[in-house]
């Protein structure tokens, strides 16, 4: 199953891809710093990564004629700063707003799907206009806007459409721990298929939850046991407390896997060795809004920042309540990357890397989703 990836970063969404099964015919990235790490593990002969095409590409110079019918699928995450939290909160007006490049891709390439996905903040209040702009123009890729036409009324004449369509899409926000990344992460993904073969996406059900893990926990105390700790510890605060204790009455485990936490992923690894990217950082301190992830949930969401790490949040809270910053092995494992993909670049530019990267554990938890609804 031939694929391209756009906006591949350091290949968090491409290694969950190619471990769905799909083979990059073409994968592109802009940023220098990402594609030299994708080449050194390239390089390595990194399981899943060897035959990666990675080349420092501007999407809009790509020619997609060559590869026209020829590929299962398109996948990526166009740039999410004009829609992120933070920063100006541009959207379109934005210079990074790659969607239309997205959108081109599909009208040119002519994949049998794709799967696209950017922060959560696109489907809030201020960009959910802009949303469905994308949603509705991925259904039509053909239907292009005219010149000084503007979003809101390429829309309206989207929307005043019956029938024709070219693909059949669809789009949810997920959190990546319930598809068993050990991170809090909320994405928007959107999902499209031919029109032909019949078959609008599903929206993609949880392989993993909260509430197992409360299970394990607090139930059974299988999650100590595993650990090797003694099961003292209570709930986290009220609102798990109260979960529990409706978990007891119902009697029954949740059928999902638990939620992967921080202890869980790092699992093996000890404190930093200065072996493979496990090297101590120093400076990590809790301040107000910036207090660390705990190491029996799934980790907050990495950050990305200007320069790396924006608050000090990248860090992990210990059993005896102090701190220290992920290592960059740490945060590769709460991304889903092995142990042999390393970073050759400094800490504050790998974990920007880290911090913009998909979950790879999402990546193919959703490249097998959309495999399966086409094949």
């Amino acid at each position: 199953m031939r694929s391209a990836e756009l906006f591949a970063g350091c290949g968090g969404l491409a290694l969950g891809m190619s471990r769905a099964g799909f083979t990059h015919a073409l994968m592109a990235e802009f940023d220098f710093d990402a594609v030299e790490t994708a080449k050194h593990n390239k390089a390595r002969a990194i399981e899943h990564v060897a035959h990666w095409p990675v080349e420092k590409t501007d999407v809009r110079d790509i020619n997609w004629e060559p590869l026209r019918g020829q590929l299962a699928v398109v996948s990526g995450g166009p740039p999410c700063q004009p829609f992120g939290i933070g920063g100006k909160k541009l959207g379109p007006d934005d210079s990074r707003d790659m969607w239309p490049e997205a959108i081109r891709a599909i009208r040119e390439a002519a994949p049998e799907g794709f799967l696209f996905e950017n922060v959560r903040n696109i489907a809030g209040p201020k960009f959910r206009g802009y949303l469905e702009w994308v949603v509705r123009h991925l259904a039509r890729p053909k239907l292009v806007r005219r010149a000084g036409e503007s979003h809101e009324e390429h829309l309206a004449r989207l929307k005043s459409m019956r029938g024709g369509e070219e693909y059949r899409v669809s789009w949810q926000v997920v959190n990546a721990a319930d598809y068993g990344a050990p991170q809090i992460r909320f994405r928007v993904l959107i999902f499209g298929v031919r029109d032909g073969l019949d078959i609008t996406p599903p929206l993609m059900p949880a392989t993993h939850s909260h509430d197992r893990l409360l299970w394990d926990q607090f139930v059974t105390g299988d999650y100590w046991k595993r650990h090797g700790l003694r099961n003292k510890r209570e709930p986290f605060n009220s609102k798990d407390a109260a979960r529990v204790r409706e978990l007891k009455l119902r009697g029954e485990p949740p059928a999902e896997a638990p939620w992967v936490t921080v202890r869980d992923a790092i699992q093996g690894l000890g404190e930093p060795n200065g072996v493979r990217n496990h090297v101590f950082q120093p400076g990590a301190r809790v301040y107000p809004g910036h207090t660390g992830s705990p190491l029996d949930r799934p980790a907050k969401a990495l950050k990305a920042g200007d320069h790396g790490v924006p608050g000090g949040e990248n860090m992990m809270v210990r059993d005896d309540g102090s701190v220290r910053y992920f290592t960059i092995r740490e945060a590769a494992r709460l991304v889903g990357l092995p142990d042999d993909y390393l970073f050759p670049r400094s800490w504050s530019e790998s974990m920007r890397q880290l911090g913009n990267a998909v979950p790879a554990q999402l990546g193919e938890a959703a490249g097998k989703w959309l495999r399966d609804l086409i094949f």
